[in-house]
C-alpha cells in the first residue's frame, strides 16, 4: 500500500459521503431490489451466479429489525419469482440481535424456512467477534431445528477459526471461508498478512478434506492460485466447491476462473445503508481509496 493510499484510507471519516458514495457504487448494485435483480441476471448472462444481501447491520430498535427482516424476506421472493441463481446472505445484527436474541432468532428462522420451502438457501454473514459466538449458536441451532439450507462464515485473521472449523465439520456444513475485515486485536486476530494467508491455506485445506461445502471467498492472487491448486488434489471434480468475489471487484479474475471452469458466485448488496460497507471495502481495497481522494481533489 502506498504512503498516500494509507493516508486516505486514514482520512476516510473527513471526506463527504457523497464523494464515497461515486467511487463506491461499483461495489453496490444500487438503492433497491430491483437493482440486485439485474445485477444478478447479467452475472448469470456470464455464467456466474449471487448471492444478495440487504444493506444493514447493527439495528437496535425492533422496528427497523422487523423493517429489515421484511427486506429480506422480499428477497426470497425475489429470488424465486425470477429464477435467479442466487441466494440471501444475512447479517444477525440487522435481525435484532443487539436487541434481543430470542427476537433475532425469530426473525432468522422466519427466513430460513421460507427459503427452505421454496428449495432456496440463506447464508448468516459472519461479523466482528463480539457476535462470532451467537452466530455458531444459531447455527448449530437451526440444525437442531431441522433446517439444513442455512450456511455460515469463518474468517481466517481469527485464530479462533481452526477450532470453529472443527467443531462444524459434524454437521458436514457449508462454509464461506473468507480472510476477515473487521478491525480486531492482536489478542484474538492475527495482524500478520502472511500469516493470515498461511492460516487460509490450511483452513481451506481442512474444509476441502471433509464433507463439507466450501465457498472459497478471497481476491488474494495468492490464495487463488493455491485454492485452485488445493480443489484440483482434493476435489477434481470441482463438487461442493465455489468461489466468491465481491461485486465490482477483480472482474478480470472472475471471468478467468469463470472460464477454467469453476463455479464462481458474486456477493450483490444493495440499499441505502451503503457507508460501512462501502468503507470497508474501501480499506481492504487502498488503491480505490486513491480514487476517491482523486474525486474529492479534481471533482473527477
Amino acid at each position: 500500500m502506498s504512503l498516500f493510499n494509507k493516508l486516505v484510507v486514514a482520512t476516510l471519516p473527513a471526506i463527504p459521503k457523497s464523494i464515497v458514495k461515486v467511487v463506491a457504487q461499483r461495489y453496490i448494485a444500487g438503492d433497491k431490489l430491483s437493482d440486485a435483480v439485474r445485477a444478478t441476471q447479467q452475472l448469470m448472462q456470464k455464467g456466474a451466479c449471487s448471492t444478495i444481501d440487504v444493506l444493514g447491520e447493527f439495528v437496535t430498535t425492533r422496528e427497523r429489525a422487523v423493517s429489515e427482516t421484511a427486506a429480506q424476506s422480499a428477497v426470497i421472493d425475489a429470488i424465486d419469482k425470477h429464477k435467479l441463481h442466487s441466494y440471501l446472505s444475512v447479517k444477525p445484527t440487522s435481525l435484532g440481535l443487539d436487541v434481543d436474541k430470542d427476537f433475532a432468532y425469530e426473525n432468522l428462522t422466519s427466513l430460513v424456512k421460507k427459503a427452505k420451502d421454496r428449495g432456496l438457501f440463506v447464508r448468516m454473514d459472519m461479523e466482528n467477534t463480539p457476535y462470532t459466538d451467537i452466530t455458531l449458536e444459531f447455527y448449530k441451532r437451526l440444525r437442531a431445528d431441522g433446517y439444513d439450507n442455512v450456511g455460515v462464515v469463518i474468517q481466517a485473521y481469527l485464530k479462533r477459526s481452526e477450532a470453529d472449523i472443527r467443531m462444524l465439520l459434524e454437521y458436514a456444513p457449508s462454509v464461506r471461508l473468507c480472510k476477515g475485515i473487521y478491525v480486531e486485536s492482536a489478542e484474538v486476530a492475527i495482524k500478520d498478512p502472511d500469516g493470515i494467508r498461511g492460516n487460509y491455506k490450511k483452513l481451506l485445506n481442512i474444509l476441502l478434506t471433509s464433507s463439507a461445502r466450501v465457498h472459497i471467498a478471497t481476491h488474494d492472487e495468492q490464495l487463488i492460485v493455491d485454492a485452485e491448486r488445493q480443489v484440483a488434489q482434493h476435489r477434481p471434480s470441482g463438487k461442493d466447491v465455489e468461489f466468491q468475489m465481491l461485486l465490482g471487484v477483480r472482474e478480470d479474475r472472475r471471468d478467468a476462473l469463470l472460464k477454467a471452469g469453476h463455479k464462481v458466485r458474486i456477493y450483490v448488496p444493495f440499499g441505502d445503508d451503503w457507508y460501512g460497507y462501502s468503507t470497508r471495502r474501501l480499506k481492504e481495497n487502498p488503491q480505490v481509496a486513491g480514487y476517491v481522494a482523486k474525486a474529492f481533489l479534481t471533482g473527477k
